[in-house]
């Protein structure tokens, strides 16, 4: 539950919002929420509630106003009673007022979001509000402050300054907030106003208070005098400068320090921009020398003279004399500190880079700053590299959105053309689609947003795939190759050599990371010089991995694919990639049951883009030997990645292929297609061939063939419960001389006694597969291993050795992936540590799995979570609560079109126990009955236990106490284990031996737990 009281009350309840009719109500709540977490006394209610004639009787009037509170609220448990008063018991985080004074000091532009209007403007002028929401102004106009700061950072515009005149108004004597309208008003270039607004300031001081503007506000103003008076010719933008606050940084911290910083990016990633605002921030002003328009190598120093405002001495036939023109500008950069900016180098990137070098070491007060897409090369230069803008996640929130600076700056110059345009829930997938395809760069975000004077978001996101025909509106004052986006791609174009284009070409098939093996398998023993070339270049981005590799921005990629297609060379560079990927993914899978693991693991996830379009590849192609071989060798990452990955999905389009496929790849593809599916739901047509493929793999040498053949049939005897089958089959091959298929094997064993209910067969088998895994060094192998060893742990009720092996399986996990999704194992873990006496701390644990986020968890982990969180709630008496993470466990578990059954079972089972504890067996037995037909066609034995204790449950409030004892016997005989730790078995345990008494109990127990399998399950379904 949210309480919003920066501005007027508003309560929300997963996002939903919850109307609090009444004044009294209303400052109730506010005056709870501004003391939110502690108790507030009734005295100090009755002073809020009734300020001036207060009831006779206190105490019953604020007790009838909370009851009435505590109705409308969707959760009545979050006002509770105390000793002196009551308390709101939510975390500080849920009441706005606390949320943004802790998110004032890091991000100041999103606690000012959390406004939205006079803060608690609902209760007037209480006096317990007042002073609160005095102090909440003055923070909130120190954030003002520190927002307005940041974006001076970024540069100025007229809004700023309109902003900060209008609060400068109302605080007259606020001395930080006149300096930074003195600052905006002298960054949009209205420096006289500037002077005399700092001049009104200093006026009003000394007649109201008698006294002179302090240290602060006087060293802006000598800020102003300087610049005012300093020399250079940066003309004043026309548009405000978005983003960039790092590299603004960079740039200044480089110039303090260093004298010849270069900054290098692709075309239209904003290298000029960047350099004249960093150097029109400088004390003493800056020259600016556009090389751009310069043809002829020998006329830079002219031109940089030019800029200058001077002109070279000309020999008598009036050709140019370059050696004059250094000269002189030697001359008059030696009088003093001066900055020049040597604008778009890459293109006399040799003559810039000499004439920097003769005036940085003539001019021992000179410093250059020079934008290039490669580096000058010159001796201490320091680079500053110019990335393209922050772009949104996918499927972004508005918020999210508009935090990125490509956002923003498309926004910005959007409203510019289409006044009124903003990011809304309708527009913001095709915005934040505009900007990541468009790379971030802000030179092709600016076209785009000139295209939305007529065309809408989505429109424009829809269209670029055609984007150099659609991004052609650039300024008709630019640049001639800033003008369209063609144009920017093609100027860098024109600078790589023969050579370079060729590479680059073949290289724009790539849709993902270039590795240095893969470039060198395109061109051998020239792909290093020519990469290097490229990223010099700004043709390419460099990737940070593990291992360093490179990435082509989109928009060159489509540039690099038309040239060729243009000499019909895209089919194959795409069978030289395919090929390469091929030979990859062979390579890694042999990799993949070892120590070196954590080694592949990581390079498969960064290549894994490029597999998946190596595999597309050979299937739109018809090349059935290569999709198949790509197939199977990504079977086994694809299961190490688990459900985070479309696994099914590459194994049914290799096996789609028409033609002939190579063995033993077609066999391994099948059989682990046929195993994926099974285990992830992946359809029914699989069970279409398996009676087929079982006669195949009845003719392979299980014992020389690939490892996962020999893992085929037992694990299918998990899926069809044939214990016996898959023991047997077990036990045939645990002489099999591949020590990896002897660990796996091990732990299918256990995983079929698992199933069986027998659990002590499975910690042996487990403990024995965690031992091989662990010899083997199989890192995947043994967490899955140690997670199921850690269930078994538990059932017996040992924790310790439980946590342990959680805690290790975790760290395997994400040692291999550090984002991988162990919400499984957090889930049991946090279990554990509830039974070990941390039952708050397991709390933390199951919100923070059930806290939606995108990416990492899985909807079964936040069912799970949820369905945690109910049990813990049901057992300490909440019954409301656990009814509500029941319905949202239950809800998420409805979104799947296939869901394992014992998961269906196991939430049917805790909400039947939660009905129990309300009196209501009709629908307790109606919820059982169908958990049990769940669990008996999954053939689950833990989990069909687990229904027996809530049967159990059942029995007993229905008065059958021995038949109720005896199903607890029954669900120990069911798993295999008496379960010591879980709680409701200790609570039934408990409550049995009192009624009954030990003996009695004792002895309908045993009868219970004597039963055969099937008179057990029989038992459990009777209810």
């Amino acid at each position: 539950m949210q309480v919003r009281i920066l501005g007027p009350l508003e309560v929300t309840e997963d996002g939903v919002p919850v109307p609090i009719g009444g004044a009294r109500l209303r400052t109730l709540l506010v005056r709870l929420a501004v003391g939110v977490g502690r108790v507030v006394t009734v005295d100090e209610l009755a002073d809020a509630l009734w300020p001036r004639d207060p009831p006779a009787d206190q105490g019953n009037s604020v007790r009838s106003l909370v009851a009435r509170l505590r109705r409308v609220l969707p959760n009545p448990e979050v006002v509770r009673s105390a000793a002196a008063g009551y308390r709101l018991d939510l975390p500080e985080s849920s009441v706005d007022a606390y949320e943004f004074e802790r998110l004032a000091p890091l991000d100041a532009r999103g606690a000012l979001a959390l406004w939205r209007g006079p803060a608690l403007v609902d209760v007037g002028d209480a006096e317990f509000a007042t002073a609160y929401a005095a102090r909440l102004e003055e923070a909130r106009l120190a954030a003002v402050e520190a927002r307005a700061e940041a974006d001076l950072a970024e540069g100025a515009d007229e809004r700023l300054v309109a902003e900060l005149t209008g609060l400068a108004a109302l605080h007259p004597l606020r001395e930080r907030l006149q300096g930074l309208r003195v600052l905006a008003l002298h960054a949009v270039g209205r420096q006289a106003e500037a002077l005399a607004a700092y001049e009104d300031v200093r006026r009003t001081l000394a007649e109201e208070l008698g006294a002179d503007p302090g240290p602060g506000l006087r060293e802006v103003h000598q800020r102003v005098l300087r610049s005012t008076a300093s020399r250079g010719n940066l003309r004043t933008a026309l548009t405000s400068f978005v983003g960039r606050r790092a590299e603004v940084a960079r740039v200044t911290a480089l110039l303090a320090r260093g004298r010849l910083i270069t900054l290098v990016g692709p075309g239209g990633a904003g290298k000029t921009r960047l350099a004249t605002t960093a150097a029109g921030r400088l004390p003493g002003g800056a020259w600016l020398a556009e090389l751009a328009s310069v043809t002829d190598p020998a006329d830079v120093p002219a031109a940089v003279l030019g800029a200058l405002g001077a002109r070279d001495k000309r020999a008598p036939d009036g050709d140019p004399a370059p050696l004059d023109a250094t000269a002189r500008l030697v001359e008059l950069l030696s009088r003093g500190e001066n900055v020049v900016v040597l604008d778009n180098c890459e293109h006399v990137v040799d003559a810039a880079a000499r004439l920097a070098d003769e005036l940085l070491g003539r001019c021992p007060r000179l410093r250059i700053l020079a934008t290039s897409r490669e580096p000058l090369g010159v001796l201490g230069e320091a680079l500053c590299p110019v990335p393209p803008l922050e772009v949104p996640e996918p499927e972004p929130t508005v918020a999210e959105a508009t935090a990125t600076a490509a956002v923003r700056l498309l926004v910005d110059r959007a409203a510019a053309v289409r006044p009124g345009f903003v990011v809304d829930e309708a527009n913001v997938a095709a915005v934040a689609e505009i900007c990541r395809r468009l790379d971030g760069l802000p030179l092709a975000i600016e076209l785009a947003a000139a295209r939305l004077r007529s065309l809408s978001a989505r429109q424009v996101a829809a269209r670029l795939d055609d984007r150099f025909r659609l991004l052609t509106g650039g300024s008709r004052t630019a640049l001639p190759r800033h003008q369209t986006l063609r144009a920017v791609v093609a100027w860098s174009w024109g600078l790589l050599d023969a050579d370079e284009r060729a590479f680059a070409e073949r290289l724009a098939v790539f849709p993902a990371a270039i590795s240095l093996e893969a470039a060198e398998h395109l061109s051998p023993g020239t792909a290093l010089d020519l990469l290097t070339a490229l990223a010099d270049k700004s043709l390419l981005q460099v990737v940070d991995a593990p291992e360093p590799c490179f990435r082509m921005l989109e928009t060159i990629k489509e540039f690099a694919l038309e040239r060729l297609a243009e000499r019909d060379g895209v089919t194959e560079a795409r069978r030289e990639h395919a090929l390469y990927f091929l030979d990859f993914a062979e390579t890694a899978e042999t990799h993949l049951r070892g120590p070196d693991q954590v080694v592949w693991v990581p390079r498969l996830v960064l290549e894994r883009d490029n597999l998946v379009a190596a595999l597309h590849f050979a299937a739109d192609t018809g090349d059935a030997a290569t999709a198949v071989r790509l197939g199977a060798s990504l079977g086994m990452f694809g299961w190490i990645l688990g459900a985070t990955v479309d696994t099914d999905a590459w194994l049914r389009l290799a096996l789609s292929v028409p033609g002939d496929a190579p063995e033993p790849a077609k066999t391994v593809a099948k059989a682990m297609f046929l195993i994926n599916s099974a285990i992830w739901g992946g359809g029914d047509d699989w069970k279409a061939f398996l009676a087929d493929f079982r006669d195949t793999i009845a003719a392979v040498n299980l014992h020389s063939g690939h490892p996962v053949l020999a893992l085929f049939e037992p694990m299918f005897a998990i899926f069809s419960d044939d214990v016996e089958l898959g023991l047997r089959v077990v036990d045939e091959r645990l002489d099999h001389p591949d020590p990896w298929t002897r660990a796996a094997l091990w732990m299918v064993r256990g995983m079929l006694r698992e199933n069986d209910g027998d659990m002590a067969g499975t910690r042996h088998d487990m403990t024995n597969a965690v031992t091989r895994f662990r010899e083997v060094g199989d890192r995947f192998g043994l967490s899955q291993s140690l997670s199921s060893l850690a269930e078994a742990h538990l059932v017996f009720g040992d924790h310790e050795r439980a946590i342990s092996a959680l805690e290790e399986a975790i760290a395997l996990r994400q040692e291999l992936q550090p984002d991988d999704d162990v919400s499984h194992d957090r889930l049991l873990l946090a279990g554990a540590r509830s039974h070990h006496g941390d039952p708050e701390g397991a709390r933390a644990e199951y919100e923070d799995i059930a806290r939606p986020r995108k990416g990492v968890l899985t909807d079964h982990s936040v069912a799970f979570a949820h369905l945690a969180l109910g049990d813990l709630d049901r057992m300490a008496g909440d019954l409301d609560a656990a009814e509500r993470h029941y319905a949202v466990s239950s809800a998420v578990l409805d979104e799947w079109t296939v869901i394992a059954p014992q998961l269906r079972a196991l939430a049917l089972a805790s909400t039947a126990l939660l009905a129990v504890r309300r009196d209501d067996p009709a629908t307790a037995g109606a919820l059982l009955e169908e958990a049990v037909e769940h669990a008996v066609s999954a053939k689950d034995m833990p989990v069909l236990a687990k229904i027996g204790v809530a049967v159990a449950a059942l029995r007993d409030h229905g008065g059958d106490p021995v038949g109720a004892a005896r199903l607890l016997g029954v669900a120990e005989q069911l798993r295999g284990a008496p379960d010591p730790l879980n709680p409701d078995v200790v609570r039934l345990t408990t409550a049995l031996r009192d009624r009954l008494g030990g003996a009695a109990y004792d002895a309908a127990h045993a009868e219970g737990r004597a039963l055969d399998r099937a008179a057990a399950v029989d038992q459990v379904r009777r209810r």
